[in-house]
């Protein structure tokens, strides 16, 4: 599922960029359901090996074969075995997608102080358009409580945003345990 978020289309999200400096310094990141790669390409740029798994890689196929660039095809939804096991991540970037059972290995797939960036709609959307199909709204403080016990959360936000459309998203920046928290980055 595609759509809004706080910058103009194909630019990274805002609430990426802005908690991207808490990523270790050329520490791997997975940009989940990566669609066109936007943050794929910004932390490619930041010095990050990058890993981008979707079911259509069509809006990443210039980055085939580019050097620290990894891209996976997998269908996400279909009951396939995570295409990840085993592996792990000093950053996780999913925006403007959501499927619940996915949160259990998003967690475990973060290193020791891994970051998970993380924004899609929420309850409320369907008054602006689409997703309007609760299985794709995410509930009042959902990302939060889903993190809740396993991740240190850094930053959380709720609400309505206007840019590029209005809708209602949420938004979170958390860290994986045994790493520090350095806001300043």
């Amino acid at each position: 599922m595609k759509a809004c978020d706080s910058a103009a289309p194909g630019a990274a999200a805002a609430w990426v960029v802005r908690f991207a400096g808490l990523v270790a310094p050329e520490g791997s990141v997975l940009d989940l359901a990566c669609g066109g790669g936007r943050h794929l390409r910004l932390f490619r740029d930041r010095g990050h090996p990058v890993t981008g798994v979707d079911r259509d890689l069509g809006g990443v196929a210039d980055l085939t074969g580019a050097p620290g660039v990894e891209l996976i095809r997998a269908d996400l939804e279909d009951g396939s075995p995570w295409p990840l096991a085993g592996r792990r991540f000093a950053g996780i970037v999913v925006t403007n997608y959501l499927h619940r059972p996915l949160f259990g290995p998003l967690i475990d797939a973060l290193a020791p102080g891994g970051v998970l960036l993380y924004e899609t709609f929420a309850a409320g959307n369907e008054r602006f358009g689409k997703p309007s199909n609760p299985a794709f709204l995410l509930h009042p403080g959902e990302l939060a409580e889903a993190v809740r016990g396993h991740l240190q959360v850094v930053a959380f936000e709720q609400g309505v945003t206007a840019r590029p459309r209005p809708a209602v998203v949420q938004r979170l920046a958390a860290v994986a345990a045994d790493g520090p928290v350095a806001l300043d980055g």
